[in-house]
């Protein structure tokens, strides 16, 4: 006996048909209402002519409608539904910083040998500009980004690391990094460094070797850190001003930086 292979809808087609069959009763009264209030027209005037001419002109503006409904008006709510997600975005980034980044970026700051050769490149300021933060880029791009890690920094980091990683599992979870690759990669690293120390807890003593290639991770997420603070800056300094000087006061790269806003001493003479 053969068995018949019955149609079965998957989750949700019962809420597809339903809103489907919606759609087609309300064209349809649509076009009904339509055809009555012509009809009304045509028996109260008897002038088919008048009519002919409006519906000829509507049918001869509706492409001009389509044009401006789905281009020009779709194209300004898209362009405002884009600079909202950069906004939602740029607050994800700024979140990240100041829970956790910055305090990590200092840690690496403390443990890169070759650091004092461009520090001062890295004191960012209200003067700066599209350009300084170009340069700085390329600056960074060739910097070593050397770390050399001893047991001791392992247990720090590890502290670090073990009092943000249900924040970073849950910015890296949110759907907006879909649009910035490069933030979800640095959060990617951030995790799997979590992990990879995480999992020496307990270990007395770390090989050489252990720590050398922990140092080479560190090194990778280092460098991707950085950049990614100085778009961070880029961007803030172009958006929110109030939010860009508790940035530069809080610079990671500063060993001194303080939140206080210090009084500038008179000038001399």
């Amino acid at each position: 006996m053969k068995r018949g292979h019955g149609r079965r809808s998957g989750p949700g087609g019962g809420q597809v048909k339903e809103s489907t069959r919606w759609q087609l009763v309300l064209a349809a009264a649509l076009i009904l209402l339509s055809y009555l209030l012509y009809l009304f027209h045509y028996v109260v005037f008897q002038d088919p002519h008048h009519i002919l001419i409006y519906l000829v002109g509507d049918l001869a503006f509706l492409p001009v409608e389509v044009l401006l409904v789905t281009v020009v008006i779709h194209r300004l709510l898209e362009i405002r539904e884009r600079r909202q997600r950069r906004e939602k975005l740029q607050m994800v980034v700024g979140i990240f910083f100041s829970e956790f980044g910055n305090r990590l970026l200092a840690e690496y700051a403390r443990l890169d040998p070759d650091l004092e050769e461009i520090r001062t490149s890295l004191m960012v300021s209200d003067e700066w500009g599209d350009a300084r933060f170009d340069t700085l880029c390329d600056k960074l791009s060739r910097h070593p980004f050397r770390i050399h890690l001893a047991e001791g920094d392992v247990r720090a980091l590890d502290a670090i690391f073990a009092s943000r990683k249900e924040l970073l599992i849950r910015l890296f979870e949110n759907p907006l990094l879909e649009e910035h690759e490069g933030f979800s990669e640095v959060l990617r690293s951030m995790i799997h460094l979590s992990d990879e120390i995480q999992r020496r807890e307990g270990i007395p003593r770390l090989p050489e070797s252990d720590l050398a290639h922990l140092s080479q991770d560190l090194s990778r997420s280092y460098r991707e850190l950085a950049l990614e603070w100085v778009e961070y800056m880029r961007q803030t300094r172009a958006a929110y001003s109030y939010l860009f000087s508790l940035a530069v006061r809080t610079n990671p790269f500063v060993p001194d930086a303080s939140p206080l806003v210090m009084e500038s001493p008179p000038p001399s003479g």
